[in-house]
């Protein structure tokens, strides 16, 4: 089941996007990519598990069209997408005209995390990247809608 949905709006034929598969082994990284699509926006992946019985490690995945926060008071939109696989976390490159997605991606920053708390409605996290530094949290307000923003603790 993990990344049925990624590989279900993909034509790996057309697109460089890797094709992947889930890990079994999660190296706590994550990653934002600057994607130029039919709107500029940013993706911010966490290496996580898809299913706690499977075990299989994917990239939780969110669009944020303004990018996560650098600094503190400042909430965003994060908007959960599919999951991608592992390997989608070193993807830079240019997705082609009429592919899902089309346009050029840019890694801006990359990292390990920490795992601080997971709530019913929030994950906490602590990132240490070349840009982006110190404690974050995901809050879930309905559906696919999240605010990520960084916290003081």
């Amino acid at each position: 089941m993990a990344l049925q949905k990624y590989k279900s709006k993909r034509k790996f034929t057309k697109t460089p996007e890797p094709s992947g598969k889930s890990a079994k082994k999660n190296l706590w990284r994550f990653v934002v990519q600057k994607h130029q699509a039919s709107h500029l926006h940013y993706d911010f992946r966490l290496e996580l598990p898809e299913d706690v019985v499977t075990g299989d490690i994917v990239l939780k995945s969110w669009a944020v069209p303004k990018g996560v926060p650098q600094d503190f008071g400042i909430k965003h939109l994060a908007v959960a997408v599919e999951d991608h696989p592992v390997e989608y976390i070193n993807f830079k490159g240019v997705i082609p005209k009429g592919e899902y997605g089309a346009g050029t991606v840019k890694i801006f920053d990359k990292g390990k995390y920490q795992l601080l708390d997971i709530g019913e409605k929030s994950l906490k996290f602590r990132l240490a990247g070349k840009k982006l530094k110190g404690n974050y949290v995901l809050f879930n307000l309905e559906g696919k809608n999240w605010l990520i923003f960084k916290s003081k603790k």
